[in-house]
């Protein structure tokens, strides 16, 4: 069985990173193949897994604007032959709507979905379209010639994302990271359900909130007192359940658990603060954070692009595996590292 997914485009890497580590974390089974830049389809999921693991990833993944559920894979040509071979009663139980989309393509989309429309009709019983809220919608993807007819059979919660960006929190800071970055950082984690996620620089609590919310136990540290009692107060405001905060400096951080995977920010610039160390607090973390990780944990962490944390890591003994660049504004560029111990 088969999920096609439609990424964003808000970078150029990290939707297609962040998938690969979910289905890692998440050991599912099954082949990733990248049509084009945005549209991704995965196959050889078992039928008995097909819902857990389709509900799992919207659940989780928050550089994706859609995953559906592929019917079949045609073209142009054979698509309305193909619409009668369905037990389309089977799939819709009521109302439906037929959305099309189209890649690479001067296809007729208003077109294509009124014809579709029809054809289901003709080929159902007692179902009816409905523009406005459909039990079922039908997307049908069309990429140059290829077509994929699909079902949505789960919805990812986009609107979260808008809802919860950092200044509309109970509590605020400047500088504080968009919640689906923040939640991208803890995909890359590979972090597991149940498993224990740690931030350091826990700040205004982002990295707790998208951990816990993709059930994650979380801690969060910071040497702010402000900091870490707004960092739970959001974590409430989320409805995270499993969390901790701190008043720690990260010198004097040792875990009761050492922790499965670290994600933070750490500070820097003039709305944050860093003891004075400026850029030293990179390794100051590092050093720390080694002592508190499991072996197998993976550190993802973001930096700015005028910080040069690789002659840190590898004094410490970490090494990076993965890497991406993200453009915040002309002086600013935040560079996003997933970080393996040595053995």
């Amino acid at each position: 069985m088969e999920l096609f997914f439609i990424q964003s485009q808000e970078h150029d890497s990290l939707p297609l990173a962040e998938l690969n580590a979910v289905i890692e974390s998440e050991g599912f089974n099954c082949n990733i193949r990248q049509i084009r830049s945005g549209l991704v389809v995965a196959d050889s999921i078992d039928s008995d897994d097909f819902d857990y693991v389709y509900k799992r990833l919207t659940e989780r993944l928050a550089y994706t604007h859609q995953i559906t559920h592929v019917l079949l894979k045609t073209n142009l040509k054979e698509l309305d032959s193909k619409i009668p071979t369905f037990d389309w009663n089977s799939i819709i139980e009521d109302t439906f709507v037929v959305r099309v989309k189209t890649y690479d393509s001067d296809s007729d989309v208003v077109a294509i979905e009124r014809r579709i429309g029809g054809l289901i009709l003709e080929n159902s019983k007692n179902l009816k379209v409905n523009l406005t809220k459909p039990h079922v919608t039908i997307r049908i993807i069309v990429y140059k010639d290829d077509v994929y007819l699909t079902c949505e059979d789960y919805i990812l919660n986009k609107k979260y994302f808008q809802d919860f960006k950092p200044h509309k929190r109970p509590f605020f800071h400047p500088g504080c990271m968009s919640p689906k970055l923040a939640r991208c950082m803890v995909n890359l984690s590979r972090i597991k359900e149940g498993q224990l996620l740690l931030d350091p620089f826990c700040g205004t609590g982002g990295m707790l909130m998208e951990g816990g919310l993709i059930g994650a136990r979380v801690v969060g540290t910071d040497i702010d007192w402000n900091m870490k009692n707004g960092s739970a107060i959001n974590c409430e405001y989320a409805g995270v359940k499993d969390f901790k905060t701190y008043k720690v400096d990260i010198n004097e951080l040792k875990m009761y658990e050492l922790c499965d995977a670290v994600v933070t920010d750490p500070p820097y610039g003039i709305s944050t603060t860093t003891g004075g160390r400026d850029d030293l607090i990179f390794k100051d973390f590092l050093l720390a954070i080694k002592r508190n990780m499991k072996d197998d944990a993976l550190l993802v962490m973001a930096s700015p692009h005028f910080v040069d944390i690789d002659q840190f890591l590898s004094e410490v003994g970490f090494e990076v595996l993965e890497r991406y660049e993200i453009r915040m504004h002309k002086s600013l560029t935040r560079i996003i590292s997933v970080i393996a111990l040595v053995d």
